[in-house]
């Protein structure tokens, strides 16, 4: 079932993201959408169906989150999980016994986990390759590649792939594309509008935005694949709460102010860094420095609110990560708060270390997730942690 949205398609993002969820409900004219906390619904006779029948297949709550986020990313359908692994997991359910994949090099943890600890199991296997390289591509395509899967930029070292160049080349092989947007969000970068069939978000982090919500996004294009994962999003089952789903699409009413803010302080604050004595290198594709600015500028209307940096010696981490007061430590990110996360023993820990430290995940490393505090209290917590770290490892 659809309803009936306050909105046109030709309005801007913004005023799009702020009417989330205000529908026209003729009953009582609610400008928020009810929270339908029912797992069942009433059959007005035998053969008919209101549109929802239990609460698993669909739920009217969670249905006007998933049409306004196949809206936003340009799909035609969306599909809302209990959690950004439950969205990845729902994805590799359409793989199977000697299916491969092609994955960016530079990955979350928790996919990579997923993919060598769990899919390998059911006979899938993967090769980690820069999906920007497309020489690289086609090295590792076999026979029986089925898809690439892209996170851009990555998590945690921020590498940009050119999306519409790898979709292009995947379409010449019949190959699905499916883009991790969580870092950018449809506000700043919409995958599917450069070819991509399958876009993902943990919404958790910035559609969210406020730490307190959990919960993964699948959006399709093209009626197969929807199909397919229509089918997968109910017989697996790891679907949003309609609680949750009233959650989710109240934090994404603010997502333009909040993406403006985050973006803004990140670049800021990375700028600062690149001028640190302690800092050796900063990773953010809004730096004209980076070797995917251009592609970045390119593809997406602006840039994300998380970075990562290097310290010039590892004996700075235990201070820094001590001695900050506003930026919290704490793994995560996309929120409202500042949090600062060590990728080598938290979100990349699952990596084998030969990996990560191929990739340049290694004990120098910190990721900083950029909340919307005024960027000069959160540079004037950097620099108290680096100054109370450098005392620290001179007097040692």
């Amino acid at each position: 079932m659809t309803y009936k949205k306050n909105q046109e398609s030709s309005l801007s993002i913004e005023s799009r993201l702020a009417q989330i969820g205000s529908v026209d409900e003729p009953v009582t004219g609610a400008i928020n959408f009810p929270i339908y906390q029912s797992t069942a619904f009433r059959h007005p006779e035998l053969g008919k169906s209101t549109g929802f029948d239990y609460i698993r297949t669909t739920n009217p709550t969670r249905a006007v989150l998933e049409q306004s986020v196949a809206e936003l990313e340009s799909g035609d359908a969306g599909f809302a999980c209990s959690s950004g692994m439950a969205a990845l997991q729902t994805i590799f359910a359409m793989f199977g016994q000697g299916d491969h994949l092609i994955v960016s090099l530079d990955l979350y943890g928790g996919t990579y986990r997923l993919l060598e600890r769990i899919m390998s199991r059911f006979g899938v296997s993967a090769s980690y390759v820069d999906t920007n390289d497309l020489d690289a591509l086609e090295r590792v395509r076999q026979d029986n590649t089925r898809a690439v899967f892209i996170e851009t930029p990555t998590n945690p070292l921020m590498m940009v792939t050119d999306i519409a160049a790898v979709t292009s080349w995947a379409k010449q092989h019949q190959l699905l594309t499916i883009v991790d947007n969580t870092l950018l969000t449809p506000f700043f970068q919409r995958p599917i509008e450069l070819g991509a069939d399958i876009v993902i978000h943990s919404a958790s982090k910035y559609l969210g935005g406020h730490n307190d919500v959990l919960a993964g996004l699948i959006i399709t294009k093209g009626t197969e694949v929807s199909e397919e994962i229509a089918f997968l999003h109910n017989s697996i089952g790891g679907v949003l709460s309609p609680s949750d789903s009233y959650q989710l699409m109240r934090g994404m009413k603010t997502l333009a102010l909040r993406m403006e803010r985050h973006e803004y302080n990140a670049i800021t604050i990375a700028k600062h860094l690149q001028q640190h004595p302690q800092i050796a290198q900063v990773f953010h594709p809004g730096l004209p420095a980076h070797p995917g600015y251009d592609v970045q500028n390119r593809q997406s209307s602006g840039n994300t609110g998380i970075f990562s940096f290097k310290v010039t010696d590892a004996r700075y981490i235990a201070p820094i990560l001590r001695h900050i007061k506003l930026i919290a430590f704490a793994e995560s990110l996309g929120g409202v708060e500042s949090l600062m996360t060590y990728p080598t023993v938290q979100t990349h820990a699952d990596i084998p270390l030969e990996i990560r430290e191929a990739v340049g995940v290694d004990d120098r490393l910190l990721r900083f997730s950029v909340g919307i505090e005024h960027v000069n209290d959160l540079i004037a917590d950097l620099d108290a942690a680096l100054e109370a770290a450098r005392l620290e490892v001179e007097g040692a």
